[in-house]
């Protein structure tokens, strides 16, 4: 975990496509303080950082971000009042690469959306 205790996982779940995760963010972490202080919202990048753990986590591959080629930020994720986050990872592997959609949400709210390839790093 790059950044310590900012996030803990609940609960996975293996799909036909790649997992299904249920994350709890620790919102006393320090990072919450400067982004922004009264108001905590999670840094998009450590949502993109949560992403990369699960899925090197599931395939066993230490990975790199290579292009995000679709990142959507649809709601703010303030830790406070929806500290609870279910991810949905489709991952497809293939000549060293490994693809992968992400839909992230709180309660009924699509926070984010992503498409991103990773290279495979020995």
């Amino acid at each position: 975990m790059l950044i310590e205790g900012l996030y803990k996982v609940t609960a996975t779940e293996n799909t036909a496509e790649g997992i299904l995760a249920k994350v709890h963010l620790n919102k006393d972490h320090t990072i919450f303080k400067g982004h922004f202080p009264g108001n905590p919202v999670m840094p998009g990048v450590c949502m993109i950082q949560i992403i990369k753990e699960l899925t090197e986590e599931t395939t066993g591959k230490n990975l790199f971000l290579a292009v995000s080629s679709n990142i959507k930020f649809m709601a703010i994720i303030n830790p406070e009042k929806t500290p609870d986050l279910q991810l949905s990872i489709d991952i497809a592997q293939e000549n060293g690469e490994v693809k992968v959609k992400n839909t992230t949400s709180f309660e009924d709210t699509v926070a984010l959306k992503l498409s991103a390839t990773f290279k495979v790093i020995d």
